[in-house]
């Protein structure tokens, strides 16, 4: 981006949510205009505490409850539709870097279809659990700095990334002239979000900082002369968040209402294209 951007300026009231993970605090999510994206406030000084939580799921391997169960069953359903999209991509070597990498679970499956994998994750104790797995993950991306990536993955990772526009900068200075950048993220303009509203999972403050919308992924990146290449949906999402959505609105489990809402969700957005999380392709232009 040209000059600093300051995403915490000229920002409207949108809805106040609650941690339902680990704090139970109230938190500001509100709307900027110009980007099209919703933000956080205020961001806790603290954040890494945030994630202390065994229902912080993406850092575990739990099969404990109904929505660990549910998790890594779509989990393992959804490992090989990213490969077979990674795969799909005409690359010179096999380089992949997956950011915010959790477990390894992503990885390991490249490695054992030919890429040659590199990855960061900042809690260390899905670090250790990967490391278990033959994944060697590093802290963050300062020890890959002098590489460059066919590949770039970051699997619901930007929402929670805290200097978003030197961030989105490293990104572009680590992927190849012909590289792939691979981000999926929430969509608050999805029919589940707008039905949930501050109940919606996908919310999930203060841990996710940033609410992107297409306007808002295409815009950010524009200014780093990249461009969406394609964006695909992530239909599953949609019953996940819908779960986890209906227990926080209801507190309790509803898992009939939550399929119902997702697919009405996923059959909305056939026509909308809002699907609850989308997959964006980025390029360099």
């Amino acid at each position: 981006m040209s000059k600093k951007t300051d995403f915490y300026q000229n920002l409207e009231p949108y809805l106040v949510c609650k941690d339902y993970t680990v704090s139970h605090e109230e938190y500001q999510v509100m709307f900027n205009k110009e980007f099209d994206m919703l933000v956080t406030i205020p961001v806790p000084k603290n954040i890494s505490d945030y994630y202390k939580s065994e229902d912080y799921i993406s850092h575990t391997d739990s099969k404990k409850s109904l929505f660990d169960k549910v998790y890594q069953a779509i989990k393992n359903i959804t490992l090989k539709r990213k490969l077979k999209l990674i795969n799909s991509f005409n690359t010179k070597s096999k380089k992949v870097l997956d950011v915010g990498a959790g477990t390894g679970d992503f990885l390991k499956v490249c490695k054992t279809n030919s890429w040659e994998i590199f990855g960061s994750e900042p809690d260390s104790g899905a670090r250790n659990i990967a490391a278990k797995k033959g994944v060697n993950l590093e802290k963050d991306l300062s020890k890959l700095q002098n590489q460059q990536f066919d590949v770039i993955t970051l699997w619901h990772v930007l929402e929670h990334v805290e200097n978003l526009q030197e961030y989105i900068t490293t990104l572009k200075s680590l992927l190849t002239e012909n590289g792939r950048l691979i981000i999926a993220v929430p969509n608050f303009k999805s029919y589940d979000a707008i039905k949930y509203k501050e109940f919606w999972a996908a919310f999930d403050v203060p841990r996710h900082l940033w609410h992107f919308s297409k306007t808002s992924i295409s815009k950010l990146f524009s200014y780093e002369n990249m461009k969406v290449e394609k964006i695909l949906p992530m239909k599953f999402d949609a019953y996940y968040v819908a779960l986890l959505s209906e227990k926080y609105k209801y507190k309790k489990s509803k898992p009939f209402s939550a399929f119902i809402n997702g697919f009405k969700s996923n059959f909305k957005a056939k026509s909308t294209k809002e699907y609850s999380s989308l997959i964006y392709v980025l390029k360099k232009q």
